[in-house]
């Protein structure tokens, strides 16, 4: 094990015990195969599954994993129309485990969130019966402003050119602090807190994974 992943294992062992304090259960793992199984361990097959916008759970393969076996999975992606699409977003409101990363997360187990639409965060905070979250240990900040920083330096620009938006970051590479029609960064949200103990799961991998 090379020493900076030795020293993510440790600083690991920090983020798991403030999860723990704040209600949150964590698992870290060396692999993202290993992620991807603590995941389907964590999902009893037939479940209900739903989704964010999210580039780890794909890069680490839970997404790929996911839709080879027997859950029922609500797919925004499969939506033709808006009114399909928010009819979607809905009934992810009621999946028995929502999937998605967390864009930061501070060394004492505080999650940042920062959304466009709110999708995402909206069901973080409430609805589906189990949030599952995978994120890289490039995620990892110390404070929840350190978390908003490297949202808006680090993940945003990249999301915007991934997504062909009309943003300030897009074209500079820099966050503006815009109002751009096409702004990302609409909610901001941190989870200090949760109130349903063990709904929220989060797995660390020691690798980078997403923005």
């Amino acid at each position: 094990m090379s020493f900076v992943k030795q020293a993510n294992a440790n600083t690991a062992a920090t983020i798991l015990a403030g999860l723990k304090k704040r209600n949150m259960e964590g698992w870290f793992c060396e692999t993202c195969e290993e992620a991807v199984q603590k995941a389907l361990e964590l999902m009893p097959e037939g479940s209900v599954l739903s989704w964010g916008g999210s580039m780890s759970i794909q890069e680490c393969g839970l997404m790929d994993a996911v839709k080879s076996r027997s859950y029922t999975l609500i797919d925004r992606a499969a939506a033709t129309t808006p009114e399909e699409k928010r009819e979607l977003y809905a009934k992810a409101v009621l999946a028995d485990y929502y999937l998605m990363s967390t864009n930061a997360i501070t060394t004492d187990g505080e999650l940042v969130n920062i959304d466009g639409l709110g999708n995402r965060v909206a069901c973080l905070c409430y609805g589906p019966s189990n949030i599952i979250i995978v994120a890289g240990m490039n995620k990892v900040v110390h404070s929840v402003q350190a978390g908003i920083d490297r949202i808006r330096t680090k993940a945003a620009p990249p999301n915007t050119v991934r997504l062909n938006l009309d943003t300030p970051c897009t074209k500079k590479g820099i966050c503006q602090d815009c109002f751009s029609p096409d702004c990302i960064c609409s909610q901001i949200v941190v989870t200090r807190r949760n109130k349903i103990p063990g709904r929220i799961k989060v797995l660390l991998v020691n690798e980078d994974l997403g923005f």
